[in-house]
């Protein structure tokens, strides 16, 4: 008695979706494939906001509000609470918000989707082929094909549409093919490895929202921190106030060096967002070359070009990443008798597989193929009188 052994596996599409993308949980986490910059990004963020929370924290117990009751050895290692103390409880809570706005930023920039393109099927990529071969006609040998390209209009002015020769697929309008993740991505603004992952139309408005929440994060701790040295070295003296406080000193050097290049960028995307332009067709000059072209996205408003770009509807995701594709069967089942005995015989392939009733072949076998006859026996009574 045989026993069916059928195991049926479901396969998400992430599984099976080209490019050069990692995934997590079950496909909804969705990130680029090198990740060690932007593990730096979260060590140096959480490394400063825990110097700047809970540095040498002393105990709860003894702590008094009343300045001149606190021990020397323990306000000094307490520099958050001091500042609040000092100045207003104000100044802690506001930097554990903008902290908390910076991560949530980051992290939703990091595992969402930018706006990844799907690639063509095979027949629809056949059927491209078959356009274009169309209306470029047959290219003589040793010249060089035209370039594949469509034209769109936008607000009055031509747009060119480039064929991208990975994906199978014509680009829409400002998208462009990323090499570090190998998949064609709408609105392409750049590749940042600070967050893992390409910034696109999905999660532009979250990675602006992080640099700028960032950088109010970077100038309030820095100044904060200069103002926590500068209350200290009037008690105790300058040179006193860095040998005691050495984890203030580090976390001031962090944000020093960090803070230009993060306010500098901020900067920069501020003015792409007043342009309504992206980073790459920037670094291309696409609006600002030598043509003249004036940018067909844009509003010629500030305030409306802010709008689209960073409070416009967020479009959903086209890859479907947690979509289940059609059952597989991963396991077997042990063949019965009838299957192993046929199994055993030759089988010959079908004949009429591809042919029609009119072209069904005749019998033609030459006396040559035919089997040889077999001899008749001799009759009993002769056998007999043999013997």
């Amino acid at each position: 008695m045989s026993v069916m052994v059928v195991r049926k596996k479901v396969t998400r599409k992430w599984e099976k979706l080209p490019g050069r993308n990692t995934f997590c949980c079950d496909g909804r986490v969705m990130m680029a494939r090198q990740k060690g910059i932007f593990y730096l990004t979260l060590f140096l963020i959480l490394g400063t906001c825990t110097l700047f929370f809970a540095f040498d924290l002393p105990p709860r117990e003894d702590f008094c509000v009343d300045e001149e009751n606190v021990p020397q050895e323990e306000e000094n290692k307490n520099r958050c609470r001091y500042l609040a103390v000092q100045l207003s409880p104000a100044i802690p809570v506001f930097a554990a918000m903008l902290f908390l706005f910076s991560m949530a930023t980051l992290l939703r920039t990091s595992f969402s989707d930018p706006g990844v393109i799907p690639r063509a099927l095979p027949d629809e990529a056949a059927f491209i082929e078959m356009e274009i071969e169309a209306t470029n006609g047959a290219v003589p040998q040793g010249q060089r094909p035209p370039p594949r390209i469509k034209n769109f209009q936008i607000n009055n002015q031509i747009v060119k549409l480039k064929y991208c020769y990975t994906c199978k697929i014509f680009r829409p309008p400002r998208a462009s093919h990323c090499s570090i993740c190998d998949n064609c991505v709408e609105r392409f603004d750049h590749h940042c490895p600070w967050v893992g992952n390409c910034v696109g139309k999905r999660n532009y408005r979250y990675f602006y929202l992080f640099i700028l929440s960032l950088s109010l994060l970077t100038i309030y701790v820095f100044a904060f921190n200069i103002v926590y040295v500068a209350l200290k070295s009037l008690k105790i003296g300058f040179l006193e106030t860095l040998k005691e406080t050495p984890g203030t000193v580090l976390e001031v050097l962090i944000c020093f060096f960090t803070l230009w290049s993060v306010v500098g960028l901020t900067g920069f995307h501020t003015f792409l967002v007043a342009l309504n332009q992206t980073t790459n067709e920037d670094i291309k000059g696409s609006w600002t070359g030598k043509n003249r072209v004036q940018n067909p996205y844009s509003h010629g408003n500030i305030v409306k070009n802010c709008c689209e770009v960073l409070c416009g509807p967020l479009p959903p995701s086209v890859l479907d990443r947690r979509g289940i594709l059609p059952l597989e069967e991963s396991g077997s089942r042990p063949p019965s008798t009838q299957e192993t005995s046929s199994s055993l015989l030759p089988q010959s392939p079908p004949l009429t597989e591809h042919l029609s009733s009119n072209e069904m072949p005749e019998d033609t076998s030459t006396p040559e193929e035919m089997p040889p006859p077999v001899p008749p026996e001799p009759p009993q009574e002769v056998a007999e009188t043999e013997k």
